[in-house]
Formats: structure tokens, sequence, C-alpha cells
């Protein structure tokens, strides 16, 4: 009789505990409310069917942690050194009470400890750029149920449970393809630099590269190497490509362009059209080799769309209306309108990404913020 008494306490007491902690979590949840978002001007929805939320006000100062994966390429780096650059900003320092950083490398599992770590240890918020867009299915529903509120940038993750921050990665991909397409009217044979296999980045980009060649009806002789967005590795599969399938008749590359630049001219290769990223070093090229050939599409967005994501977690702490998925804009130079000082700087790094500010959402770095940051876990 004792242990059926004990036993069904205990159960009566884990049922309540089940109850609380499910109560808990639905009172922490997002609710679906109408639009627009209480910041319109930064928080541009993804579409018109965009839903927008509006979690339950915290009282701050805020706990928001950031959970980087691949840290070993330039615009990594300016992307951690961007976010401690915003965190240390008057009005941003005030709202919080601790900013974390963690990279964990190209190992998916340890990316999602990490997070589920930060759920562990209280955090009121955690953004994460994801190496893999479908694999953090269970942590996301942790996420949600701890009321911790989850913003992925750049490279996304496949749900409507966590807040996206993003730029048109697949029109990115069809933009540079368009430039091939427009200098290369009767096809031709492509070097395509590829970047970090499994992101959702280089998958966007690739397939709208790859289905506008299709739609073009010419005739498309691809080769892809993969560069990782690094110029070292870049220019390494580059001067391998040209000595095996070279020449081409164009090129695109989703970073490491600097690097790709920099093979070509090793090897003696023509200078052909060219689709790539906003790298400083690649924007330089483009201005001095553009009478020899090297007509350039220079598109992108640079790291301080992590500052946006930063942005989009207070304001979701603070209760504010936002979208779930947010649209950046893509910051655009063209052949023949590479101008010195505005879009190419001589005078910085050529591993400085250019175009690394967000008026509409009042984010704007200069090169000296950003470069006294370090790229260490804190």
């Amino acid at each position: 009789m004792t242990i059926r008494k004990n036993l069904s306490r205990v159960l009566g007491l884990a049922a309540t505990t089940a109850f609380v902690t499910a109560f808990a979590g639905a009172a922490l949840a997002a609710e679906t409310v109408s639009g627009p978002a209480t910041d319109p001007t930064c928080m541009v929805p993804w579409s018109a069917d965009t839903k927008f939320y509006q979690f339950p006000k915290k009282e701050g100062p805020y706990r928001i942690a950031l959970a980087n994966g691949y840290i070993a390429n330039t615009w990594r780096i300016q992307m951690i050194q961007t976010a401690k650059a915003y965190a240390a900003q008057a009005d941003v320092a005030a709202k919080l009470k601790e900013f974390k950083v963690v990279s964990t490398g190209e190992d998916v599992p340890a990316q999602i400890s990490a997070i589920n770590n930060f759920i562990d240890a209280g955090y009121d918020a955690i953004v994460v750029n994801a190496q893999n867009p479908t694999a953090f299915g269970p942590v996301i529903k942790r996420a949600k149920e701890a009321g911790v509120v989850l913003v992925a940038f750049d490279n996304i993750l496949d749900t409507q449970d966590a807040i996206n921050v993003n730029v048109d990665q697949k029109g990115l991909g069809v933009l540079w393809a368009n430039w091939l397409i427009k200098h290369l009217p009767n096809g031709g044979k492509i070097l395509e630099v590829r970047g970090v296999a499994g992101t959702s980045v280089d998958t966007d980009r690739h397939n709208g590269i790859h289905e506008t060649f299709d739609a073009s009806g010419k005739t498309w002789n691809v080769t892809e190497v993969v560069g990782k967005w690094d110029d070292g590795v870049a220019q390494k599969v580059t001067a391998d490509a040209i000595a095996t399938n070279g020449p081409f008749d164009g090129i695109t590359a989703q970073g490491g362009d600097t690097g790709v630049v920099q093979a070509m001219m090793d090897a003696k290769h023509p200078f052909v059209p060219f689709g790539g990223e906003t790298e400083n070093g690649f924007r330089k090229f483009c201005a001095k080799y553009a009478g020899e050939g090297l007509k350039c599409s220079s598109a992108g967005t640079g790291p301080a769309q992590v500052a946006v994501a930063i942005k989009v977690a207070i304001a979701a702490l603070e209760g504010q209306v936002v979208p779930q998925s947010v649209k950046l804009p893509t910051a655009i130079v063209e052949d023949p309108n590479f101008k010195e000082g505005e879009d190419y700087y001589p005078d910085q790094s050529d591993n400085f990404f250019v175009g690394n500010s967000f008026p509409t959402c009042g984010i704007n770095f200069t090169a000296q913020e950003i470069m006294g940051q370090s790229k260490e876990n804190q």
C-alpha cells in the first residue's frame, strides 16, 4: 500500500512537472500577429506571405549568444569582429548583460551542442550561422519550449520556429549567371568556385546559377571546384582547374574571389567576365583590369548582417513585432561603375568586405571599428 501511494505521488509529481514545463513553454512562445514590423524600414518581410511574430516582453538587460560554425575564411572572421563591434556600441551594450561568441568549425553536431549548452545556461536569445539548414530540428524545438529567441542569419534554418535573416542567396546566383550570359551570349566554358558544402548559401547560389544557365537555352560546360569562400583555398583550386580543364570563357565565385583572380594572373590565363562577391581585393582587381577583359559583377552582403540578427533578437525580446523571415538588401556594383573610395578602397585590406552596412537599420561600421575586434571565442 505504501509503495502504491509513493508511486502514485511520484507519478502525480511528474505529471504536474510536465504540465508546468509545457505551460511555461507555451507562455513564452511567440504569437503570430498582424504586420507590419515595429521597425518596418529595417525588418522587411521576405514576401507577402511572411508571418509576423511577437514574443512576450522580457526585462533586460539580456544574455545573447552567437553560435557560429565555420570560421576559416575572411567573411566569417569579419562577421565575428562585426558582431563584437556591434555589441560594444553604447546603445546596444546598455541592453546586454552578456554577449557570448562560440565558433565550432564544420562539425554540425558540435554546433548543435553549443546551442543546447546556451539554452541550458539560460540565455535569452541565440543567433546562429547554421552549418546545415535541416539538421537542427530537435534543438529548435528545445529553444522554442524554453522561450529562447532563435535567430538564424546568412546560412539559415529550414523552419518557421526560428527567425531567419538573409539576402536572396539564390538571387545572387541568378545575378552572376545573367552577367555571364550577357557577356557570353553563345554559351561557353565556365569555372564555378563554390563555397562550403552543405550550407544553405552554397546550395542556393549554386542552384540559382545552374537554373539560369539551363533556362538560357545555350550550352554551358561548367567545371565546379570547392573554394570554401577562402582566398587561399580558392586560389589553389582555381590554379588546379586552369591546369587541368582551362582555359575558361567566364568565371563565377561565391567568395575567395581575390584568390581566384590571383590564380588567373599567376597562370597567365586571359581575363574573362566574372560574377563574384564583394571583397575589397576582388573589386580592386575589377577596377584595375576591366580594360583587359576582367568585366565584373560584384554582389553580395556584408558580414554586418550578424548585427541585424542581433538587433532583431533584441527587438523580439523587447516584445516588438518582427517578421519570421527578414529580407536584407544586396550590395551590387558592376563594370564600368567601380568607384574608388566608394565601391573599393585601395588603402584597405584585400580581405575587407565592402558594403558592410545596413543604413535602414542604423548599422554602419568603419573598418577601424571592425578590425579592432578579435575573431576568438569569448
